[in-house]
């Protein structure tokens, strides 16, 4: 009897389908507590510039608060009807190149701040790539691509991500993007990872091929881990505090 039974198990096992992306990033999602974000108000500091974000029942606005070379206080706010500039709390005119850059800057960093919620954005397709194995352990990798509607001014720019298959955590993630030579690809690696508010955070380590185009995208975690990678930067959040 218990032979029939574990054989039964065994079959059962060997049917069960791997989980598909949405389900991965849902999972992600709920493991991060970056759900809590869609009503919410936060604050941190990056690269000694301040920003704010609140978002309330489909209602977002961010701002970026820093001091131009002359002492002014210059203040970036995006909403869903747009961007404005203020510069010593009196509203500036830019021209429209400037506004689509100051939006994407602004949009970025809140972007990457609080991952894994914006993969569930309306203009987001998934893709499970496949089971990949990283310095030992074992993530599901997921592409990401965007609509042209919804997905912004850089709807063309290519994601992968890489969520644990244990607990989902996202310890690395990868873009690609244009660039006036050419393309630019990025790697992060994961770590200072911590809680606040019941929300987790994480800092990276920027990286990029060592030759340029050296290296293509949807390789670049093999990349990694042949050493065909260099540290350009770090991104770290700071003086982090979320409200709901």
């Amino acid at each position: 009897m218990k032979k029939i039974i574990v054989l039964i198990l065994l079959a059962w096992s060997c049917n069960t389908p791997a989980p598909e992306a949405q389900q991965i990033v849902d999972q992600a999602i709920k493991a991060s507590g970056t759900s809590q974000m869609d009503n919410a108000s936060a604050t941190f500091t990056f690269r000694n510039i301040q920003y704010e974000y609140q978002e309330k029942d489909g209602r977002y606005t961010y701002a970026r608060i820093q001091s131009d070379s002359v002492g002014n206080k210059v203040k970036d706010v995006l909403n869903n009807e747009g961007l404005k500039r203020y510069i010593n709390n009196e509203e500036t005119k830019i021209t429209d190149e400037k506004k689509a850059a100051y939006t994407s800057s602004v949009n970025s960093v809140i972007y990457f701040a609080f991952l894994p919620a914006s993969l569930n954005d309306a203009a987001v397709n998934k893709e499970l790539v496949g089971t990949v194995t990283i310095n030992e352990k074992s993530y599901y990798k997921i592409k990401v691509t965007f609509d042209s509607i919804g997905g912004g001014e850089d709807y063309e720019d290519v994601f992968y991500y890489w969520f644990d298959t244990e607990d989902f955590s996202m310890d690395y993630l990868a873009y690609s993007y244009n660039e006036d030579d050419g393309q630019g690809i990025r790697f992060r690696v994961a770590y200072n990872s911590r809680i606040v508010n019941g929300v987790v955070l994480q800092d990276y380590k920027n990286l990029k091929p060592k030759v340029k185009d050296s290296v293509a995208l949807e390789e670049i975690d093999q990349a990694y881990q042949d050493g065909k990678l260099e540290e350009l930067s770090l991104i770290e959040l700071e003086s982090v505090q979320i409200n709901f």
